[in-house]
């Protein structure tokens, strides 16, 4: 340590270079280059700066500040298709979209860890809610009233984020599945009616034939016994 501190006192270059050296690396890490559609918003010893970073070349005193970025621009939000069983009971497929935005940037960034996953998971469980609430006639003819509520519900629950729905749409139908239900329950109801039926045409035939014989056998005698009654005349 002593020779290396003897080396940069009879070599002032060495020193000059080292103090450069660390200024451009404290200069890189402070320079943040802030869009047109970000914010940045300033972490300082960890606590929140009220005041955001405009979009452009913006210095950060690092390592005491830390920046965030936060878009600004309307976010889409594809919600996987859910299986609903609506109020008439029964079973659809609800494909949604969700467009939001980021209006308040502290609150998106201090009040939930990932917002664009809340969202989406909020977004599920109300589409279950909401859709499961009307009939098959309902949302298919009204789609203008169940997006509306949607959207409602939606960005309630999500200002505290500081999230703003700007549009939700969602379109339903039928499931697959539900009616291939139906339709095997069907054929199975008349296989087993068909079967029905003919078990009880086969117990009853013996019956029947016995029947049939019994009278053949007995018109046949009675016919006989005419022809007696007749010659003996």
């Amino acid at each position: 340590m002593s020779r290396v501190q003897e080396e940069m006192d009879g070599n002032p270059f060495v020193a000059g270079a080292l103090v450069v050296g660390l200024g451009l690396i404290w200069f890189w890490n402070s320079i943040y280059i802030i869009k047109e559609w970000e914010r940045g918003v300033v972490l300082r010893l960890g606590r929140l700066n009220p005041d955001a970073k405009n979009a452009g070349l913006r210095l950060v005193l690092w390592p005491i500040e830390d920046a965030v970025r936060i878009p600004l621009r309307i976010e889409t939000l594809d919600v996987p298709p859910q299986d609903i069983i609506t109020r008439d009971n029964v079973s659809v497929k609800v494909n949604a979209v969700c467009y939001f935005r980021v209006v308040r940037r502290q609150p998106a960034l201090s009040q939930v860890q990932n917002y664009t996953y809340a969202t989406s998971q909020l977004a599920q469980t109300t589409i279950r809610s909401v859709v499961g609430q009307f009939e098959l006639d309902e949302i298919l003819s009204q789609r203008d009233k169940v997006n509306a509520k949607l959207q409602i519900i939606l960005d309630t629950d999500t200002e505290p984020w500081g999230i703003k729905v700007c549009q939700s749409r969602g379109e339903a139908r039928r499931s697959r599945s539900a009616s291939a239900w139906l339709c095997n329950g069907a054929a199975a109801s008349a296989a087993g009616s068909r079967a029905c039926f003919t078990s009880t045409l086969e117990t009853l035939m013996p019956k029947v034939r016995y029947r049939f014989e019994y009278d053949c056998s007995l018109a046949l005698t009675l016919s006989r016994c005419e022809r007696i009654s007749s010659s003996s005349n």
